[in-house]
């Protein structure tokens, strides 16, 4: 049997979208069918089963994540400003209501059974390295004397992570841009501080 040829950045972007909008267990291989392009046996084809294309959509959410957090942090900008920009995007994603904009995480784990070990295993997996991103930046900045040496940066990555997982999760119910604003700001501040 021959591989079907299909741009899979694009079919995991579209199945991610999908996830993000309509949840796991609410879709369906017609739904899939239609956001990708592809058919249901291509679909099999190349990732088994819609769980398959939901692990393969996770990893390259985390692909685009980690892009993301990296152009945020590659100007030569002072490491903190950088992080505030990072909050501002991410209250601006929050505030919009795209569901496309939303946190593949979050939702993948709100679905998870106690069965589907994997899928939390491969989300833990994915937020520790991004946590260990976050602790690596405010080292940096401890370096460059814009954070106190005594403030450790993995309980700071926590509390950072915490945060915005918080702000996405209350966002689902109260997109106010201004209380967003004012709780990333205070998130901001408790890390600065």
């Amino acid at each position: 049997m021959r591989n079907a040829e299909f741009d899979r950045v694009k079919v995991l972007r579209s199945a991610m979208t999908l996830f993000m909008e309509k949840g796991y267990s609410k879709t369906s291989m017609p739904d899939l069918k239609k956001a990708t392009g592809l058919h249901p046996g291509s679909i099999y084809c190349a990732f088994e089963n819609k769980r398959g294309i939901l692990l393969a959509a996770i990893e390259q959410y985390r692909v685009d994540r980690n892009e993301e957090f990296s152009a945020f942090f590659s100007t030569n900008e002072p490491i903190l400003d950088q992080f505030k920009k990072y909050l501002d995007n991410i209250v601006d994603e929050c505030a919009s209501c795209d569901t496309s904009k939303g946190c593949l995480f979050i939702k993948a784990l709100y679905e998870s059974t106690e069965e589907d070990q994997e899928i939390k295993m491969v989300i833990a997996e994915n937020i520790s390295q991004w946590h260990q991103a976050i602790a690596d930046k405010f080292k940096q900045a401890q370096k460059a004397k814009e954070l106190p040496e005594n403030r450790k940066s993995e309980h700071l990555a926590h509390f950072l992570v915490m945060g915005i997982y918080g702000l996405r999760t209350f966002s689902q119910s109260h997109p106010d841009k201004n209380i967003l604003e004012a709780l990333a700001d205070q998130l901001f501040n408790s890390i600065r501080y």
